[in-house]
């Protein structure tokens, strides 16, 4: 048995960001921010806005295309490194969004990795039985712990908000659905790319001398982040394919995490992909961290980009270090 795509879906809030708009924020332009990360606009939330409500309209738009009930799911895998509240975790206020009886519903924090990981779940569960619809989902909201300032544009020009879901049931064709993962983490690299506080290493969790030193905010070492990304995720996707006796050459499409506009295209080269073989769109979204990759599916998708018995590959790296790929015959 292996494990199929019955729907996906996409939501992103309808606030739209302009690179002129930070302009007035902070030190940039948008010819600044085009250059080095590729992005025109991004999506935030407005005031009160939350994960789970675009995580719900996700998840209504993945059920429709799957032509299932709220129901018909068995399971949660809801993967965000922004959760609405510290705890409980985001999936358990989906599962209440949604009006489903007592389903399981298990928060993954593996940031813009986490679709990856979250798939990988929903995929042993779907191979050994346990559930048969697992729905899973990518969501965050990363406009709300950015430093709006010149002092914090590096990141905050990069980040921004939106989910994207899929539906994923059972097959028995050998020759469809998920067919492998590579997956992997580095830990000696976590505070290249991270947020330190609050947590509870500390006492208390946060504190106003935390505060006023920036911790809650997202610290990244751009630099490695980059020159780590561009090694890793060629090398996953290639261990990926080699797993199904494949090759680059045999790739559809390949859709990777929209970290930045200038990694994508410098793995694209190192794959030697053709231009049709690759989907971007973070000159439009930005990073939206782990929903990145279920957002590009879902455009591609309904866009007719992926059709029946293609092959794709979905890659992805970020904070953790952690990456991490699936290959996938549609």
């Amino acid at each position: 048995m292996r494990t199929r795509f019955l729907g996906t879906g996409f939501a992103v809030p309808d606030r739209v960001v302009t690179n002129d708009d930070l302009s007035e924020m902070m030190d940039t332009s948008d010819e600044w921010i085009r250059t080095r990360t590729g992005i025109q606009e991004r999506h935030w939330v407005r005031e009160g806005e939350t994960g789970v409500e675009l995580a719900l309209a996700a998840t209504r738009r993945a059920l429709e295309m799957a032509d299932l009930a709220p129901s018909s799911v068995d399971a949660i895998v809801y993967a965000t490194s922004t959760p609405d509240h510290f705890a409980p975790g985001n999936g358990v206020f989906l599962q209440r969004a949604l009006g489903v009886g007592t389903i399981p519903a298990l928060d993954i924090r593996t940031q813009c990795s986490g679709f990856i990981y979250a798939l990988s779940v929903a995929d042993g569960w779907v191979r050994t039985g346990q559930y048969r619809r697992v729905l899973v989902v990518g969501a965050e909201v990363q406009s709300t712990g950015m430093l709006l300032t010149t002092e914090g544009r590096n990141v905050s020009v990069l980040f921004a908000d939106g989910a994207g879901a899929v539906v994923v049931g059972p097959t028995d064709r050998e020759d469809r659905g998920i067919l492998a993962f590579d997956l992997h983490s580095e830990g000696a690299h976590a505070e290249k790319l991270w947020v330190d506080s609050p947590g509870s290493r500390y006492h208390p969790r946060v504190s106003v001398e935390q505060i006023e030193a920036g911790r809650q905010y997202l610290d990244m070492d751009g630099k490695e982040v980059f020159r780590h990304a561009v090694a890793r995720m060629p090398e996953s996707v290639r261990a990926v394919l080699a797993a199904t006796g494949r090759t680059t050459a045999d790739l559809k499409l390949l859709l990777a995490h929209q970290a930045n506009l200038r990694i994508s295209e410098m793995m694209q080269r190192t794959l030697c992909l053709r231009d049709d073989q690759v989907y971007n769109n973070i000159m439009f979204y930005g990073n939206t961290t782990a929903a990145t990759i279920p957002i590009a599916l879902d455009e591609c998708v309904r866009q007719g980009r992926i059709q029946e018995g293609d092959l794709i590959a979905m890659t992805a790296f970020g904070s953790g270090f952690l990456w991490g790929s699936a290959a996938v015959a549609w």
